[in-house]
């Protein structure tokens, strides 16, 4: 392809090019790559004059990066594969039934569990005899003279659980207990109660540290709202170029070298119609035009580069978990660019045939945030990583049912964390980085690409962050943070 056939490319787009822009486009451009990668790109309407800051990928050389030719894989492990259903009230039932025998499972590794019996059993104990349960906590509250009483109910029936107010330590416990979850009790039996002396979570193990001989690394980003007048469009194409080796140090382009592997977590694009009026707040009409942008930005990478991507709640997309990959439809432009897998929101990937990454964007995070004390506690938003560590804890991505819309699979609960993760990377929160490790698990809260939205000022959240990204080595598992916006490099 020429740069004649190019201009002929975009005039039938109702797009201008002028001569200075022809001119800037790198001798070594790869035009085949960039028409195929555009091929789904929609009509200006009216005829405009391009701009260079609507398609930054015809100005960076792809070609002439030196990059070491290590061998990399990126493996799909668990996407979810919607099954279009007719949905009845039996099916939530039957969804609950799998979560619950899953989780107990898990439960039941516990050298404490193991001699858990069922709650119709419990309630022929004689009073005072030791008792070990594993059930659904159906209700929490507390009573008049301070003490906690919950329903734990499973196949067989229903129990009340009593928590007194005295054991302190037991009651910073029972402050993470939520409804809908699956969690064990031992105590001792009383009239139709238990008086419980240990609350159980099902809880992940200890997780092997893995590392790699080879010098390579993972970036994670999320929430870039393309689309969105408020998109960090300067910041992210800083990182676009820093991935091409044409932005920072010399000591930032060889780390950059090393990154092979890019972990997108959803809100890909700013959507429309997410919330009131938001059309006066973008950019481009339409979430057609809005993917189209970002496989621009991303068919712009460098092809030794493996991404992955998942959607989130701003993406063209169910709102009910889990998600399922971007649509092809709405999509389709994502779909051309040949280094990017998309999955499904959560999914777990395999990076390198050995490290499993569970990525998740985390629209769940609200409820917890505000209905948990101890995570509103420990900081609430500023402290995502404690967040990850309670969904952990959980083994579930969003275990009560209000928390966020839920489809109801009535083989088995998608958001059950059977696989313990090497990393777990999430959204959504668009507070500052976080980069922890709970039981070997690398913990990943992203920051955005999107400035500080009127909505997000409204409801309190002052701390809002875009332009930061951490940068992962396999073969430390050290964490650096790369950060964007305008300061010195």
């Amino acid at each position: 392809m020429t740069k004649q056939k190019l201009v002929h490319f975009f005039f039938e787009k109702n797009y201008m090019m002028s001569p200075d822009l022809l001119r800037r486009i790198p001798d070594d451009f790869n035009y085949d790559q960039f028409l195929e990668n555009h091929t789904s790109l929609p009509s200006a309407g009216t005829t405009v004059l391009l701009k260079e800051e609507q398609f930054p990928s015809l100005f960076s050389t792809q070609q002439s990066l030196i990059v070491d030719s290590i061998p990399t894989s990126l493996e799909v492990i668990e996407s979810y594969i919607d099954k279009p259903k007719k949905r009845e009230m039996k099916d939530f039932v039957l969804h609950m039934k799998a979560r619950y025998l899953a989780l107990k499972e898990f439960l039941q590794q516990r050298s404490e569990m193991q001699n858990a019996v069922s709650i119709s059993k419990a309630l022929t104990k004689n009073l005072k005899e030791p008792v070990t349960l594993i059930g659904i906590v159906y209700s929490k509250e507390q009573t008049k003279n301070g003490n906690w009483i919950l329903e734990l109910e499973d196949f067989t029936g229903m129990m009340k659980v009593l928590v007194h107010t005295n054991n302190k330590e037991l009651i910073m416990v029972l402050e993470e207990v939520i409804l809908d979850e699956v969690i064990g009790i031992t105590g001792v039996t009383g009239n139709s109660i238990v008086f419980a002396n240990q609350i159980y979570f099902p809880e992940i193990p200890l997780k092997e540290y893995k590392k790699t001989k080879d010098d390579v690394a993972v970036a994670f980003i999320s929430d870039l709202h393309v689309g969105s007048k408020l998109f960090a469009q300067k910041e992210f194409e800083r990182f676009i170029d820093w991935m091409n080796l044409k932005y920072g140090t010399d000591e930032q382009k060889e780390l950059a070298k090393k990154v092979k592997y890019l972990v997108i977590t959803g809100d890909l694009i700013d959507g429309v119609g997410i919330y009131p009026s938001q059309e006066k707040e973008s950019s481009l009409p339409d979430v057609y035009q809005q993917y189209g942008k970002l496989a621009g930005y991303l068919g712009s990478i460098r092809k030794d580069v493996k991404i992955v991507c998942c959607g989130g709640n701003h993406d063209a997309l169910r709102l009910s978990e889990p998600q399922p990959p971007l649509s092809k439809d709405f999509a389709h432009a994502m779909y051309q660019v040949k280094n990017l897998t998309i999955v499904s929101n959560p999914a777990y990937v395999r990076l390198h045939g050995m490290f499993d990454v569970l990525m998740y964007h985390g629209y769940s995070f609200d409820y917890y945030m505000n209905n948990v004390n101890s995570l509103r506690n420990a900081g609430g938003y500023d402290a995502s990583e404690k967040m990850m560590e309670f969904i952990l804890r959980k083994r579930h991505i969003s275990p009560t049912h209000v928390s966020t819309l839920k489809i109801p699979d009535i083989d088995n609960d998608p958001l059950v964390i059977r696989r313990v993760p090497d990393f777990f990377v999430t959204g959504h929160i668009h507070y500052d980085v976080k980069v922890h490790t709970y039981k070997n698990v690398t913990l990943i809260g992203c920051a955005s690409f999107q400035y500080k939205t009127a909505f997000q000022e409204k409801i309190g959240h002052v701390n809002i962050i875009w332009g930061k990204i951490p940068i992962i080595s396999l073969k430390t598992r050290m964490s650096h943070i790369m950060d964007f916006r305008d300061r010195e490099i």
